[in-house]
């Protein structure tokens, strides 16, 4: 009986952190390409293509290359990957703050809303 009822704690607290990380948050960073971010920045992007004269330039680029929007946080380095490609695009190269929930093992921002940071 004992055993019973740690199993059924341990289950509810599972599903209690699944939940947990299920939750809408806020992220901020730059609406970025995923080629840019991957190397931190558009600096060397930018020097090799005289045409990308903007951060947006090279994301509008870059994606028009292959490349896929994702949310760079300059500040820890981390790339966050969208599942909304279309959202993102009024916003390339802009810091912006998205509401949305992540899928933490993917790094995936399952996007809710974008807006351009304040």
């Amino acid at each position: 009986m004992r055993s019973l009822a740690l199993a059924l704690i341990a289950t509810w607290a599972l599903v209690g952190v699944s939940f947990a990380a299920q939750r809408t948050q806020t992220y901020s960073g730059e609406i970025m390409d995923s080629t840019c971010a991957a190397m931190g920045s558009h600096e060397a992007m930018m020097k090799s293509n005289s045409n990308m004269k903007t951060p947006k330039d090279c994301t509008i680029a870059c994606v028009q290359h292959g490349a896929k929007y994702v949310l760079f946080d300059a500040g820890t380095m981390t790339v966050y990957q969208l599942d909304d490609q279309k959202k993102p695009v009024p916003f390339a190269g802009a810091k912006v703050v998205v509401t949305g929930t992540l899928d933490p093992a993917m790094k995936m921002l399952h996007v809710a809303n974008i807006k351009a940071e304040s």
